[in-house]
């Protein structure tokens, strides 16, 4: 049984959507793939964002975001509620950025924070 929840705890900026999209139609994965998006443990600041295409699993929750299917385990959410991901496109920077406000501290790459 598909269980989508209609408030998700990230979001995604038009960048990062354009960009989300754009990489889901590379890869030609199927409908059954989502993005995931979560927390490991590990970086130099104790843990690392996860945010992939794969499949869903148990303990998984899934949001839709403006038509792209987001999964996330349950225990995450704690950790990324307001988390806003956005794509950057410049000269001095390309790729994802998390704006995490639980973070209360990040690594010189963006990529772990602790809490």
């Amino acid at each position: 049984m598909e269980t989508t929840t209609s408030i998700s705890p990230v979001s995604f900026t038009e960048g990062a959507k354009k960009e989300l999209r754009k990489l889901k139609d590379q890869q030609e994965l199927g409908e059954d793939f989502g993005l995931r998006v979560g927390v490991e443990g590990g970086g130099c600041a104790g843990m690392n964002y996860i945010l992939g295409f794969d499949q869903k699993k148990e303990g998984d929750q899934e949001f839709d975001i403006d038509g792209i299917r987001v999964l996330m385990h349950k225990a995450h959410g704690l950790y990324l509620a307001g988390m806003e991901v956005d794509f950057q496109d410049g000269l001095n920077a390309r790729g994802f950025t998390f704006n995490n406000p639980n973070a209360s501290k990040t690594c010189g790459c963006g990529t772990s924070f602790s809490v």
